[in-house]
């Protein structure tokens, strides 16, 4: 019998390397962001690869607050991105980690180095550490303070975090090489003072580690095997070695770095959302129109549907852009067998069946979903008036229309053949009411094996059908000019919401709870939302439409 191949990625092959040479007894792996936003699908992509891999292995995996600049962190992005992770199914056991509740040994860890005349306090300003710093072409110069002694840096880092100095006024660098061709390793600022109340650890601190510095350190701390990150980690991997290296961990973490996901034509930009949301173009950091995850989650994305994703663009180092529709594809895939079919009639006109009994209320067995043959029927009323939706009616139509239109026959999902007798029109000329016959043996189910007709309609019963409100979202940047205009600023599409406040809904759907998602028969998957609904009044987000742009094969671009 032929074994099978399982295919790996270039992390899980380093990661079988390194098991297999004795390096790690138990894989450890985290994700660390830093709070000072909401997370989007590119973060999505980092979870469910980190703790993927942990679980694959059988290891461990830590959700990490970078949390060592509080000017930009709130305890409001931390329970955000708490959920998040956890929404996900990343299992991080309940426990949290938080970079700054290593302060102290972050500080004991730079005292190391100023004791190995690794790092030194250094009196230049920003500006001036910028200009001696040097460029691509051209090595940097020695800073005047770098050749202080062991004994007056440690005294000047110590009265920096007994806070004797300004904000600004001094910093603690790493003395590596001023000269090197990775502008990294010029003498890098390890350490700064300002003085900010901190979320975590309130004014205890006022000298804050560089996250360069800090990073490796949490993750040796955590006993961190791998430290997966994105491409543009990979010119600061030299400076994580260093650290780790220089501060003689015994077993240190590994860096490697991964391609990030590009979506095309959305926003992913921490400070671009932030302004998003600033501007009140969008109705906060969780608007559908949005790609954080939860934006996602609000729109009705699943995260089995997000994990899926993940899973077919794959782990690389190349760079490369995903079409937003591939996106799209798998959520339908996902969501087909999943949600019922209900009807909902999103541009209601009313229909009159004049030859029906006023008065009379009759019931039909309609099926829930057609791909899945446990999904069960439903009773569905039907009288006298119905609403259908108005793009299924022409006066006037052109060739291959088969839906209603004077004299011709459709069926009503469901229930009867009906044909159009008529319209009623208002002052302005606009039909209000369209007029149609029904033949009673045409009844769904009854095995009707006469005539037949080409166009099958949706419906909903005037009578008990509601009256409710549903958004439909496009891309919130406009797709044919692109993301940014040449200000830089974004370029919106106009269309981005649409809001019905008339749409008639099946009865049902009325007592609709949140979260809870279905399939709008011709229009699309539809989820209740999380923040304007109330009980008894829904509101509901179109989270895809039923047509697909994806063709397979053609998903990405380079």
């Amino acid at each position: 019998m032929e074994e099978t191949v399982i295919s790996k990625n270039f992390i899980e092959q380093i990661i079988d390397k390194d098991l297999e040479e004795g390096k790690y007894t138990k894989i450890v792996t985290r994700f660390p962001p830093e709070p000072n936003g909401y997370l989007h699908i590119g973060h999505a992509k980092s979870i469910l690869l980190n703790s993927g891999l942990a679980k694959k292995y059988n290891g461990q995996f830590n959700l990490r607050f970078d949390d060592t600049n509080p000017t930009k962190e709130k305890t409001e992005f931390v329970e955000s991105i708490t959920k998040d992770v956890e929404w996900l199914g990343a299992d991080f056991r309940g426990e949290i980690f938080f970079a700054s509740n290593y302060f102290d040994q972050m500080y004991e860890a730079a005292v190391k180095l100023i004791k190995k005349g690794k790092a030194y306090v250094c009196d230049l300003s920003a500006d001036e550490i910028r200009e001696y710093r040097g460029t691509l072409t051209e090595p940097g110069k020695n800073s005047p303070y770098r050749d202080r002694s062991i004994e007056e840096n440690l005294a000047l880092f110590e009265a920096m975090k007994n806070g004797e100095f300004p904000d600004g006024s001094k910093v603690l660098r790493a003395k590596i090489d001023m000269s090197s061709p990775n502008i990294n390793m010029r003498d890098p600022v390890i350490y700064r003072i300002a003085r900010m109340t901190h979320h975590n650890t309130g004014d205890k601190w006022c000298i804050y580690p560089m996250y360069d510095f800090a990073h490796p350190i949490e993750d040796a701390i955590e006993g961190v095997t791998h430290s997966i990150c994105t491409l543009e980690f990979e010119d600061h991997r030299p400076l994580y070695d260093w650290v780790v290296n220089e501060l003689e961990y015994e077993h240190p973490p590994k860096q490697i770095e991964f391609a990030k996901l590009y979506l095309t034509n959305v926003i992913t930009g921490k400070r671009y959302i932030k302004k998003l949301v600033e501007d009140g173009i969008v109705d906060g950091w969780d608007d559908p129109r949005l790609v954080t995850i939860a934006s996602l989650r609000r729109r009705g994305f699943t995260p089995e549907a997000l994990k899926t994703f993940m899973e077919l663009i794959g782990v690389s180092k190349s760079q490369a852009s995903v079409d937003y529709a591939y996106l799209e594809y798998v959520i339908r895939e996902d969501l087909k067998t999943k949600v019922p079919r209900m009807m909902a009639v999103l541009d209601p006109i009313k229909l009159v069946i004049d030859n029906y009994p006023e008065g009379e209320t009759e019931y039909f067995d309609i099926e829930n979903n057609p791909d899945d043959e446990n999904a069960g029927t439903r009773k569905v009323s039907f009288s006298r008036e119905l609403y259908i939706e108005r793009e299924d009616f022409m006066e006037e139509p052109p060739k291959k229309y088969f839906r209603l239109f004077p004299g011709n026959e459709v069926r009503l999902k469901g229930a009867y053949f009906v044909k159009c007798v008529g319209f009623d029109k208002d002052a302005e000329g606009n039909i209000v009411t369209i007029h149609c016959t029904y033949d009673p043996e045409t009844r769904s189910g009854n095995g009707f094996e006469g005539r037949k007709v080409k166009g099958t309609i949706h419906w909903v019963n005037a009578a008990d059908s509601y009256e409710a409100t549903v958004r439909l979202y496009e891309n919130l940047v406009d797709e044919e000019k692109g993301k940014l205009n040449e200000d830089g600023s974004i370029n919106f599409n106009p269309n981005s919401l649409t809001v019905i406040n008339n749409a008639r809904l099946e009865s049902c759907l009325k007592d609709a709870k949140i979260a809870e998602s279905f399939q709008f028969i011709r229009n699309g998957y539809f989820t209740v939302d999380s923040k304007d609904s109330k009980d008894g009044e829904p509101v509901f987000n179109r989270i895809v439409s039923l047509k697909s742009s994806y063709k397979p094969g053609a998903n990405t671009t380079k």
